[in-house]
């Protein structure tokens, strides 16, 4: 209980400091990680209660967006959804494969440090989105939407990664299923997902009405976020797809603001703010003089891969050039997704130990880097639309 409290405290004076010198509140609690953690002051370390923790703050924190996600702007920018998130695809993997090669690592681990780079976790620009207002516009349900198709892809690239290769990926993931049996899984996901935003999930929000219960709309709100979150999980998607997905169907329902309303207080007192300390604690500074060149090169390419990679996609779609370069910055965080297929890719020797600490360094700079570039961007949208 003393972790929780040091971070909760600690969360609460840094957010506050961010907010004073107009920066999202975000920023100060990752930097909470890092000055606490590993990195600088070794108070804090992470262990299965920080990480079932923030396991539930990135849940809660999709969750929320979905809640506050408008269907109708999401269903009409579909197309630019797509778009942007293929070219914030083939952008990175393509330039950083290169990148790599260029340094003298072979072709598979290039290749595969591109598809790290490939994935995006907008959580973090989610949380600047809500803060500066701009959510519910059209770059911020763009940016929504192409998140889930990001993620998508990067699942559907490593797949195909772990087909190829499936004897190096067997210590892995000895209960991988073939990629024709998991992208057939995933499509039955999305039917589930459609069948249940119209007809499941009001009609179980309307039973809970029912029920002479404290809170239980919002009870069973959860029920159906970890059951979404189970699923996608069990199709080996992330599970903010599933808590993304959760939140749009119960948007749909009568029982949205009061689910916020009871919902947006226990993620952000307690488990979101975990989750953005626990990014700061994967940080740490050893051994990273060797691959110093590497790891400025990696950085500036993965900023640039997304940020004109994605806002390109968005300018083709006919965005205009200052909210193109909005989508693009909201895409240049790694986060917890990147996070994990490198973890993957080390355990299955796609990933050397050479490089491991350096690409972790990397995910780790441009996820606390992109709240800064986003709200410069959005700054300077505003500016232009006035």
């Amino acid at each position: 209980m003393s972790t929780l409290a040091i971070i909760l405290i600690s969360t609460l004076l840094a957010g506050h400091l961010s907010k004073r010198i107009g920066m999202p509140a975000v920023i100060g609690q990752l930097l909470v990680g890092i000055i606490l953690g590993p990195a600088l002051l070794g108070v804090l370390h992470e262990n299965s209660f920080i990480h079932t923790f923030s396991e539930i703050g990135v849940v809660l924190l999709m969750f929320t967006a979905g809640l506050e996600s408008n269907l109708t702007l999401l269903k009409k920018y579909f197309k630019p959804s797509v778009v942007v998130a293929i070219l914030g695809v083939i952008v990175p993997v393509g330039s950083i494969y290169a990148m790599s090669l260029a340094f003298g690592i072979n072709q598979l681990e290039s290749l595969f440090i591109g598809v790290i780079f490939a994935a995006t976790s907008v959580s973090i620009s989610v949380e600047v989105l809500r803060e500066l207002k701009v959510l519910e516009s059209r770059e911020g349900t763009i940016i929504l939407g192409a998140a889930v198709v990001d993620d998508l892809l990067a699942v559907i690239i490593l797949s195909v990664l772990t087909s190829l290769f499936g004897a190096q990926l067997a210590t892995a993931a000895p209960n991988q299923m073939g990629l024709g049996l998991t992208f057939a899984l995933q499509i039955a996901f999305f039917v589930v997902v459609y069948f249940s935003v119209k007809w499941l999930v009001p009609g179980v929000m309307r039973l809970s009405q029912r029920l002479l219960v404290p809170y239980a709309n919002a009870i069973m709100s959860l029920v159906i976020c970890f059951v979404f979150v189970w699923l996608a999980e069990a199709v080996d998607l992330s599970t903010v797809v599933g808590a993304f997905f959760a939140g749009i169907a119960i948007s749909q329902t009568p029982y949205q603001s009061e689910i916020s309303r009871h919902i947006e207080p226990l993620g952000y007192t307690v488990f979101i703010p975990v989750f953005f300390v626990s990014i700061g604690l994967s940080m740490t500074f050893a051994d990273l003089n060797r691959h110093l060149v590497f790891i400025i090169v990696l950085t500036v390419l993965a900023v640039l891969a997304k940020l004109l990679g994605s806002g390109w996609g968005a300018k083709m779609m006919g965005v205009p050039q200052a909210g193109a370069y909005t989508i693009g910055a909201a895409m240049i965080s790694r986060g917890e997704m990147a996070l994990i297929i490198a973890q993957i890719g080390y355990t299955a020797k796609l990933l050397s130990e050479m490089y491991y600490s350096a690409i972790i360094f990397v995910i780790i700079l441009t996820t606390i880097l992109a709240p800064f570039i986003l709200k410069s961007a959005i700054k300077k949208q505003l500016a232009a639309t006035k």
